[in-house]
C-alpha cells in the first residue's frame, strides 16, 4: 500500500514538473517573440544604411563605433553587404533608406523605377589589377583574358574603357563577380587574369605585387556616393535622421583626417577584414565632408 502511495505521488510530481515545464517554455516563446516584435520595432525606426567592406565607408563606420550618431540622437544602423548588387536590392525593396553606391549603379537603379538623391559624393576610386602570374604589363595584353567586375557599375564601366583604349587583338571576357572579397580572393588564388578593386582590397593586391595597370583617378572621374530612396525622403523624420547622420559623416572625417587609418586599423578590420599590414600600405587620402557629386559625374553616369 505504502509502495503503490509512494509510486501516485511521485506520478503527481512528475505531472506538475513537465506541465511546468511546458509553461515555461510557452513563456520563454511569448518573450522570444515580444522581444523580436520590439527589435523589428526599433529597426524600422531606424535611419538603415548599407554598406560595404570597402574604405569609402569607413567614415559611417567611424560614426557608428565612436557612438557620433548616437551623440546626435539617431539610431543608425548599418547592413553590411559584400555585393554591390545585394546593396542595390537592399535599395529598391525599401530594406534600407541609404547605401554605399556609384553613379553608374545608382542611376540604373532609377531607370528601373526607384529615385535616388545623392548627398554625399565619396573620394572612391578603382584600379585595374592583373594577376602577376600572367604576366601582363600593358592593357593590349588582356586579349583572350577575364577580368573580374559587376555589370552596370562603375567597375563595367571602367573595364569598357581599358578596353577600348587598349584594342586587344582577341575578345577580353568580362565575369561578373559581385562579391568584392571573392573578387580579391580569386586574384589572391591565382583564378583571375585582371580583377577591378578599391580599398583596401586594392591595397592587399598590390601588396602581394599585383601590377596596376589603369586607376580611375587618372580618368578624372569621381563616381562613388552614397544614394539615398527619394520616397524615404519625403517623411519629414527621415530627413531629420539623414541630416543628422550627414553631421556625424563629418565629424567621422575630421577625426579620419586628423588621426589616419592606422588608428583605426581595429575597425578596418572589422568591417573590411583587413589586416594592419593592408591598413599600412594604404595611400594617404583625405576625407571630404557630404557634398553632392558634380554635374560632370552625374552626365557621365547617365549616359551609360
Amino acid at each position: 500500500m505504502k509502495k503503490t502511495t509512494v509510486v501516485a505521488l511521485l506520478l503527481v510530481a512528475w505531472l506538475s514538473a513537465l506541465v511546468g515545464c511546458g509553461d515555461s517554455k510557452e513563456k520563454v516563446r511569448r518573450l522570444s517573440m515580444q522581444e523580436k516584435a520590439r527589435q523589428d520595432s526599433i529597426d524600422k525606426a531606424s535611419f538603415k544604411v548599407g554598406v560595404m567592406p570597402t574604405l569609402d565607408c569607413l567614415p559611417v563606420f567611424v560614426a557608428q563605433d565612436e557612438k557620433f550618431f548616437d551623440s546626435l540622437g539617431v539610431t543608425v544602423h548599418l547592413k553590411c553587404y559584400s555585393s554591390q548588387m545585394d546593396c542595390d536590392t537592399a535599395l529598391e525593396r525599401g530594406r534600407v533608406e541609404g547605401a554605399i553606391s556609384d553613379l553608374i549603379r545608382a542611376q540604373h537603379i532609377v531607370k528601373r523605377g526607384t529615385p535616388l538623391e545623392f548627398p554625399i559624393s565619396t573620394n572612391t576610386y578603382w584600379q585595374l589589377i592583373t594577376n602577376r602570374r600572367a604576366r601582363i604589363s600593358e592593357l593590349k595584353q588582356l586579349s583572350d583574358k577575364m577580368i573580374a567586375m559587376t555589370r552596370y557599375s562603375a567597375t563595367d564601366y571602367l573595364a569598357d574603357l581599358a578596353i577600348d583604349s587598349a584594342k586587344p587583338k582577341f575578345d577580353v571576357y568580362r565575369v561578373q563577380i559581385n562579391d568584392v572579397r571573392i573578387r580579391l580572393k580569386m586574384l589572391l588564388n591565382n583564378e583571375m587574369d585582371a580583377v577591378l578593386l578599391t580599398e583596401p582590397q586594392a591595397a592587399k593586391a598590390r601588396k602581394e605585387r599585383h601590377p596596376v595597370l589603369m586607376d580611375s583617378r587618372d580618368k578624372g572621374l569621381r563616381l562613388g556616393v552614397f544614394a539615398f530612396r527619394g520616397k524615404a525622403l519625403k517623411s519629414t523624420e527621415r530627413k531629420k535622421q539623414l541630416d543628422l547622420f550627414i553631421k556625424g559623416y563629418n565629424q567621422a572625417v575630421d577625426s579620419i583626417n586628423k588621426n589616419g587609418f592606422v588608428h583605426y586599423s581595429e575597425l578596418f578590420r572589422k568591417y573590411c577584414d583587413a589586416d594592419l599590414a593592408t591598413v599600412k600600405a594604404l595611400p594617404k587620402l583625405k576625407f571630404e565632408h557630404a557634398g553632392k557629386p558634380k554635374t560632370i559625374n552625374i552626365t557621365t553616369a547617365s549616359k551609360k
